[in-house]
């Protein structure tokens, strides 16, 4: 396992990174520059979801989001990725390098055997008990989910100033950076399916509820629409809380920015977070990447 290190030479910013706003032509693109860049694999394993970004260089060629298979092998892994680069027009031998964070500990070794035996390297794991290049004013560093750090990482090269991260996964975390770049801490809630999981299987009568969009009134005017009032409100009212207790304890305004899968649905009713950066925890990964690479390591 290739470890990573607090320290690193350089400097590599967010700001450096493109990504591709839509997916035209991305297949015809790649196969013209096929050979002019080498592709980086970036995947952040959550309890719920994996989200996996395509780098060629500094640009987000494609993202995908899947399901996290908790007991899938080594070749089952290799099989679903070679799928989706094949959708992005290359094939998984194409990959030169893998760059993970991972907070289901069981699944990293499939990933790192995936790695050694289809891209013919060592994955870089960023794990939970390895500084992702910040100092960690927390009181047990090691306590801290690997997504969070990147996350924050991510998010202070981006602005370089304070700034609060809220991320809608499995839990709903809030995590707070200074204006010197210091991973201060933050607050953990109950993710919005884990809640809405929860309140179906508590009770007798209350259906499970999709939410691909909000709603349109809080007054819902049937038993779905009114669990999707609650929840989505009640959410929204949650992060507002929190972020409002937060930012009493900055002694300057930082800047407040969301990601997950469900920021886009939530964002909207609420009132002081600022923009939803969904490609976020891939931007942090490029960066632990590159600063990793120009470390020489």
């Amino acid at each position: 396992m290739v470890l990573l290190h607090l320290k690193y030479p350089g400097h590599i910013s967010s700001n450096n990174i493109k990504i591709r706003e839509d997916n035209q032509g991305v297949i015809s693109s790649m196969e013209n520059s096929k050979h002019s860049g080498e592709y980086l694999l970036a995947v952040d394993i959550g309890n719920t979801h994996t989200v996996i970004g395509l780098f060629q260089d500094d640009y987000l060629l494609r993202d995908w989001r899947i399901h996290t298979d908790r007991e899938a092998t080594s070749d089952e892994l290799a099989m679903s990725l070679d799928q989706l680069c094949r959708l992005a027009g290359i094939e998984l031998r194409d990959v030169s390098d893998i760059v993970i964070s991972c907070v289901v500990p069981p699944l990293i070794h499939s990933w790192e055997e995936l790695s050694l035996h289809y891209v013919k390297k060592k994955a870089l794991v960023v794990q939970e008990n390895i500084p992702a290049g910040m100092p960690i004013l927390y009181k047990h560093p090691y306590e801290v989910g690997a997504d969070r750090l990147v996350n924050s990482l991510a998010a202070y090269s981006r602005y370089k100033d304070a700034v609060i991260i809220v991320d809608y996964g499995t839990a709903t975390t809030f995590d707070c950076v200074s204006s010197k770049g210091e991973y201060l801490g933050g607050s953990i809630a109950p993710g919005l399916l884990l809640a809405t999981e929860a309140l179906f299987k508590g009770t007798s009568r209350l259906p499970r509820v999709e939410f691909f969009t909000g709603p349109e009134t809080a007054m819902g005017q049937d038993t779905a629409s009114a669990i999707r009032a609650g929840i989505i409100y009640g959410f929204a009212g949650l992060t507002d809380g929190i972020i409002s207790r937060l930012l009493t304890e900055f002694a300057q305004r930082p800047r407040v920015v969301a990601t997950g899968g469900l920021a886009s649905i939530i964002v909207p009713y609420c009132s002081l977070v600022e923009t939803v950066l969904p490609n976020l925890i891939l931007e942090g990964l490029l960066i632990v990447y590159k600063r990793f690479k120009a470390a020489g390591s």
